[in-house]
Formats: C-alpha cells, sequence, structure tokens
C-alpha cells in the first residue's frame, strides 16, 4: 500500500438529537481492501453516504483521493464507484444499456466504452446476457452488472455496502473473487461493509468496527481477536459490541441515491 487514499479527521453527523457519527477518525491505505463494521444503527451507512456525498457532514473533515469531499465534490466523485445495499440497476434495460448509460454518465471515453463494457461483463459472466432486460435477471446476476457498472470508469476506490446480501454462498464466493481480481490488477481500493464476518476473514487487509457512532477498534483480523482473545471475528465483533438485538432504522437506512442535504 501507498499513500492514504481515504483520510478521515473528527467526522460527525447529528440529525436534531440524534448523534449518529461522533468525531470518527481512520485512514485507508491506496490498495487496501478495508472492512466497515458495525451493527445495525451503528453509524457505518450514515459514515458512508458522507464519504460519498451524499450527506453533508456536521463536522470534521474528509479527504478521498486527495480531496476535499466539500471543496472538491466533482473531483471526488469521478475518484470512486459504489455498490448500494438498494438494487440501482435500471430492470426497463438490458444490461449493456445499463452499463453504456453509466460510461457516459462518467465520461468514459467513446473510443473505449464498447471494449471495457465487453470486458466487465466477460470478467461477471453476463456477456451472454448484455442483451437480456435486467428485469429478468435473477438477484445475483443484478448484483454482478452492479459490481461491473461500479469498476467501469475505472475508480480509484469502490464502495461496496452489503454487496452480497441475500445471496447464495456460490454467487457471493464468485463476487469476491471479482472484486479481488480488479483490486489485484488494478490496484483499485475496497472499502465494503456486511454482516457476513467470514468474508472479512477472507478478504479484508484490515477492519474497522464502529458503534454508537464511534470506532471502537481497528485493525488486522488477527490484531482484533488478539486484542478480544477469541478465535473468530464472528466472537470479537459480539464481544465489542454486546449479544443484544439491534433495530433497523435508528439510523437512516438503505443507501439512497437520491437524497436531500441536510
Amino acid at each position: 500500500m501507498g499513500k492514504n487514499i481515504i483520510e478521515v479527521k473528527k467526522l460527525s453527523k447529528k440529525f436534531k438529537d440524534f448523534l449518529a457519527v461522533d468525531e470518527i477518525s481512520f485512514e485507508v491505505g491506496q490498495g487496501e481492501i478495508f472492512a466497515f463494521l458495525g451493527p445495525n444503527g451503528a453509524g457505518k451507512s450514515t459514515s458512508i453516504k458522507m464519504l460519498t456525498t451524499l450527506l453533508r457532514p456536521s463536522g470534521g473533515e474528509v479527504k478521498i483521493n486527495g480531496f476535499d469531499i466539500l471543496k472538491n465534490e466533482r473531483d471526488v466523485l469521478s475518484s470512486f464507484g459504489i455498490v448500494f445495499q438498494d438494487p440501482s440497476v435500471d430492470g426497463e434495460l438490458t444490461a449493456y444499456e445499463n452499463m453504456y448509460f453509466h460510461a457516459v454518465l462518467y465520461g468514459v471515453k467513446k473510443t473505449e466504452r464498447k471494449k471495457k463494457i465487453q470486458s466487465l461483463l466477460e470478467m461477471v459472466e453476463l456477456i451472454e446476457k448484455k442483451d437480456v432486460l435486467v428485469k429478468n435477471f435473477s438477484g445475483g446476476m443484478k448484483r454482478r452488472l452492479e459490481i461491473a457498472r461500479g469498476f467501469l470508469h475505472h475508480p480509484e476506490i469502490i464502495f461496496l455496502d452489503e454487496p452480497t446480501l441475500g445471496l447464495d454462498p456460490q454467487t457471493r464466493n464468485k463476487i469476491w473473487d471479482y472484486v479481488k481480481k480488479i483490486n489485484k490488477n488494478e490496484g483499485t481500493t475496497i472499502f465494503f461493509t456486511t454482516h457476513y464476518m467470514a468474508e472479512v476473514e477472507k478478504v479484508a487487509d484490515r477492519v474497522a468496527i464502529i458503534d454508537n457512532g464511534k470506532i471502537i477498534k481497528i485493525g488486522t483480523v488477527e490484531e482484533i481477536n488478539n486484542l478480544t482473545g477469541k478465535n473468530n471475528l464472528e466472537d470479537s465483533f459480539l464481544h465489542l459490541t454486546g449479544k443484544n438485538i439491534r433495530e433497523e432504522g435508528a439510523e437512516p437506512s438503505g443507501m439512497m441515491r437520491r437524497m436531500a442535504r441536510r
């Protein structure tokens, strides 16, 4: 890893009387696979929305690829791709049309569009389905298309918000194969959330655990397990965050493409 491609300093977000994110600070190195974990309502979705300019911070500073998220929003937006927790592909378009629209939106050169789209659809094993309407795709196929689309404009960073949620083990493994391949071949930084701790153990270089709006631990899986005295990340996670069930919606839920700035 080289420079820090994500730099977060004392980042906060308050909704009326509720402090969703409380002065968190961390860095992510270029080319790193970084897992951002927390129970429901811990502050992770709110944090990601701020990192990706969907939500304005109440305080603190964030730099993405060296650009301030408030002062250089256009440069920030061109630096990352994102796979939303909620489906974001257009079911009334074909796989190829979804990719082409994204390529135009992100300014991929006209001479490169067809080649890049074909290469990525081949990587996620959807090239034979490129002319099929996405509404006829399975959940796993849609997720694979979203992964391909997120990498289309060759971003420095890809944000994955629970990319394998609800998928069978075979599809989950395939998706991580694609992500690791891009990370290795292109040096793309991967920032992801998940509730599948086994995935984190397999792919993450480092892990940050957030709870009640504060980051409580950052380190490798081995370092966190050593600190807690546990044998696996799930046990360490429960040790650090407790075993009580958290309610959905304690923080603004779902990654939304369009939302009012606050």
